[in-house]
């Protein structure tokens, strides 16, 4: 009976901490602090853990930095739970008080080592690049060996834009642990990211050789083959991304799979899913009308800005927004489109233009571009921050510019400038560079399908690396690309043009993190286009 009452205590106990985390992941902070009171009473270290989260996200940073630092110090072999507050807080968009609770339990316990390994992380997550390497450095000089911080060190370069520095830090420490798994697939991403294909998949191959289930890796190494240009094993690779947590919750045996030359869909009812960015998902549409050729019967479950556009995609034949999973024979993310078509005639899908404007709304929307003659510029300055997603966050730092950077365009006499900018960069119009006359028709602009409809009104759009991009390309409009140093994959290495988009012209980054002579090149082409 006692050992009955025991696991009933201990079930109870764990309930209350879940429903405790889960209002945590939430942000309702009192609420979850109420429900671990008569926890913290009986100094449960898990609730007090908990507690503290609770105590940062309301800012009583000084107990909770206390509580943390108290408890890691006692488990110095296990994960800090400063670890587990930072990605909660990150999830939150909370990095500042996150901050403050790790440096002030940084001076409690100033020789853990983990401490100062999750505040560099978090200095580099805000920018703090030099901050974040003094940190790391230091926590590197009280263990030398430590692995961890010999990547953080090096990702801290790398977002700062040193790749050199960056890939240095990481085979010097090699010489501590020769076959480290994440330092030889990090190396493989720094060579990557500067452009080193073959010495990347080197140290690709050597980490998978040792772990070769690690689904992290092989998704990077299939971004690497991606980059490449090697599509047949990349896209293959690039299924790995399911056994990473939030890429599908259907089932992988129901995944449509690759098509013969010959292939029949017929009445076959296929379940294409939204599955990461909208420039993901505008990018393969093109492969809805091959799928409508085999006789599929396409069933698009899209975000609310996309589903006018798609349903007026040729091929298309139902479009869903939200609600349950509908019936379906197969189903198929778009990212997982050019692999299905990778051994069939299309491998490239529909060409372009297969996104179609809608033409009452371009003659509702064509009143609102210039008509003076002169040359007419969308501009698109940034992407998409998504700061409560770690990757697309850091990402977002990347590719996105301050509208300012873009005052040269501003003295061209024989342009207009119209923004296609939306989302928190949008603010930036209401402050543009001295001397820049900035059209903004984008309160009329509620879904991509207004959008498109505008484009079709301009002569060229100037953008950075997010949707807009693809959805110019996808209408066979003139876009320039002002791309990052290290771009993404579906850009490819060392190219001006892609296969994706004809109409399309990259203009990347020579120095990492540096726009300034992508901006010269950019206002020389369009003077081009002038004349």
């Amino acid at each position: 009976m006692h050992t009955l009452s025991t696991i009933a205590a201990a079930r109870s106990e764990l309930a209350v901490l879940r429903q405790a985390m889960q209002e945590l992941e939430r942000g309702f902070f009192p609420q979850a602090r109420a429900r671990l009171a008569p926890l913290v009473a009986q100094q449960n270290e898990q609730a007090l853990i908990l507690l503290a989260f609770c105590l940062c996200g309301e800012g009583d940073i000084q107990e909770a930095a206390r509580l943390l630092a108290t408890i890691g110090t006692r488990h110095p072999d296990s994960l800090h739970p400063l670890q587990d507050m930072s990605e909660l807080m990150t999830a939150l968009n909370l990095r500042e008080p996150a901050l403050a609770v790790c440096r002030a339990a940084a001076r409690l316990a100033p020789s853990d080592t983990r401490i100062l390994n999750v505040l560099g992380d978090l200095l580099v997550q805000t920018g703090q690049f030099d901050a974040a390497i003094a940190t790391l450095r230091q926590a590197i000089a009280q263990q030398p060996t430590d692995m961890l911080s010999h990547n953080l060190l090096s990702m801290a370069y790398t977002e700062q834009g040193a790749l050199g520095t960056a890939l240095e830090c990481l085979t010097n420490c090699l010489h501590h642990e020769s076959q480290h798994v994440g330092t030889l697939a990090n190396i493989g991403s720094v060579l990557a990211a500067q452009g080193h294909m073959d010495q990347a998949f080197a140290y690709y191959r050597q980490a998978l050789s040792l772990r070769p289930e690690d689904a992290r890796i092989r998704v990077n190494h299939s971004v690497a083959l991606l980059k490449a240009g090697q599509y047949d094993k990349g896209w293959t690779e690039h299924e790995w991304r399911f056994r990473l947590p939030g890429h599908t919750s259907l089932p992988i045996e129901r995944l449509l799979p690759t098509l013969g030359p010959t292939t029949s869909l017929e009445g076959q009812r296929i379940l294409l899913t939204h599955e990461e960015g909208l420039g993901d998902t505008l990018m393969f549409l093109r492969y809805v009308l091959p799928l409508a050729q085999r006789g599929a019967i396409t069933h698009l479950w899209v975000p609310d800005a996309l589903a006018e556009l798609c349903r007026n995609i040729p091929g298309v034949h139902t479009v869903q927004v939200g609600g349950t999973t509908p019936a379906y024979d197969w189903h198929c993310p778009f990212i997982s489109l050019p692999r299905v078509f990778a051994a069939t005639a299309q491998p490239w899908g529909a060409p372009v233009p297969y996104i179609r404007a809608n033409s009452q709304k371009m003659a509702q929307l064509a009143p609102l571009v210039p008509c003076n003659g002169k040359l007419n510029v969308g501009l698109v300055w940034g992407g998409a921050p998504r700061p409560t997603s770690l990757f697309a966050h850091m990402i977002d730092r990347r590719r996105s510019m301050s509208l300012h950077t873009l005052a040269p365009l501003g003295q061209m006499e024989k342009i207009n400038l119209i923004s296609l900018q939306k989302g928190p960069y949008a603010e930036q119009a209401m402050d543009p560079p001295e001397g820049m006359a900035l059209y903004d028709p984008t309160d009329s602009l509620h879904t991509m399908d207004d959008t498109a409809a505008l484009i079709m009104a301009l002569d060229v759009v100037v953008t950075v690396d997010t949707a807009v991009a693809h959805l110019a390309g996808g209408l066979g409009k003139p876009v320039l690309l002002m791309d990052r140093y290290d771009n993404c994959w579906r850009w490819l290495h060392g190219r001006e043009d892609t296969p994706w988009y004809p109409t399309l012209r990259i203009i990347r980054q020579t120095i990492p993190r540096q726009w300034g002579d992508v901006v010269v090149r950019v206002k020389h082409t369009l003077a081009a286009m002038v004349h």
